[in-house]
């Protein structure tokens, strides 16, 4: 090889490593305290950026986080969130890389191990990754199927028809302890209610129900974590917000003959359903008629039963200039039996 090929494939390898840590050394090791406990928290931290991402002018000017100080400042606030509960997993939502899980790794706990595999949202940079004290029993994986919209029966009055993948998401499998389990973590297309995207949406939903169902047919309980950009009209939230799709039904499995998942903030009062501020009005302070319920956790039934309880941290206040996440974390608490 060639000096010139030698130096390209060192700036790929490079490139790629800062966004790319999907492979599992120690699988299965366990660094938690109480081993018959399992506590998971889902976090969408609103641009957890270190790198610059020209695409995304981030950190910058059409950036959330202005400058490199601001997001180190962003980056506390969420390890002090993280460092308040110790979950033992922790999925993240709008992270850009393994640089950045590996920073709430040191700033937190040395008990974790960073994962991630690099999407394909090249707009935004974001990714969806994890910190666990629990390793994997296998390396993070992503489907690269594409699927047809509008999809059959679709309720978002979109009637172009194009082609979509699962941009950021993940696969993996862990044992909690008696509990064989498929793990798929998302960040699905946002914007609720807009027709294209929830069309887009619900062929992305397809898409995890192809991968759900291949994994019930080989006996593994199921948990889909993340940010799903959609309501759940059968569990509204403290503003009674419906879906226009279908997406929340396809991935609780009601349009499949093989599983049934449960969402876990079914397990929350409405008035305690809300993990997301939407500024609708654009003046930069929340009202109680903004926050929304976007972030889910559905689970099979074996895993819903050892689930003790579930909560959303809402203690920090939401406005423009705020260094938190403009999401609240949930905090699942499992008694593994």
């Amino acid at each position: 090889m060639g000096i010139g090929l030698i130096i390209l494939a060192l700036f790929f390898c490079l490139a790629r490593s800062e966004t790319y840590c999907p492979y599992v050394n120690t699988y299965g090791e366990d660094r938690r305290t109480h081993t018959d406990k399992l506590t998971i928290m889902q976090y969408n931290v609103e641009w957890a950026f270190l790198d610059y991402n020209a695409n995304a002018d981030c950190p910058g000017n059409g950036c959330v986080w202005a400058n490199e100080t601001q997001s180190l400042d962003h980056m506390d606030h969420v390890s002090n969130i993280i460092r308040k509960f110790n979950p033992d997993i922790i999925n993240f939502c709008e992270i850009q890389g393994c640089d950045e899980l590996n920073y709430l790794r040191d700033h937190t706990t040395s008990n974790y191990n960073s994962y991630m595999v690099q999407g394909t949202d090249t707009a935004t940079g974001q990714n969806v990754g994890m910190l666990t004290k629990l390793d994997p029993l296998s390396d993070l994986e992503r489907s690269e199927e594409h699927y047809e919209y509008p999809i059959n029966g679709s309720t978002c009055g979109y009637n172009r028809t194009g082609s979509t993948g699962v941009s950021k998401h993940f696969v993996t499998t862990f044992q909690w302890k008696d509990l064989k389990v498929a793990y798929i973590s998302l960040h699905l297309i946002a914007y609720p209610t807009q027709p294209d995207r929830c069309a887009k949406r619900e062929a992305q939903a397809k898409i995890i129900q192809n991968v759900i169902e291949k994994y019930v047919s080989q006996d593994y309980e199921i948990m889909v974590i993340g940010d799903y950009n959609d309501y759940d009209g059968d569990l509204p939230d403290m503003n009674g917000s419906l879906p226009t799709s279908e997406v929340l039904h396809i991935l609780k499995g009601s349009q499949s003959d093989v599983y049934n998942l449960t969402n876990l903030v079914g397990m929350m009062t409405p008035y305690e359903r809300y993990s997301n501020w939407w500024d609708k009005n654009e003046n930069c302070v929340s009202s109680s008629d903004e926050l929304v319920m976007i972030d889910h956790i559905l689970v099979s039934e074996k895993i819903k039963n050892q689930v003790k309880s579930v909560f959303m941290y809402h203690h920090y206040d939401m406005f423009c200039d705020s260094l938190d996440s403009d999401h609240y974390p949930i905090i699942v608490e499992m008694e593994l039996m």
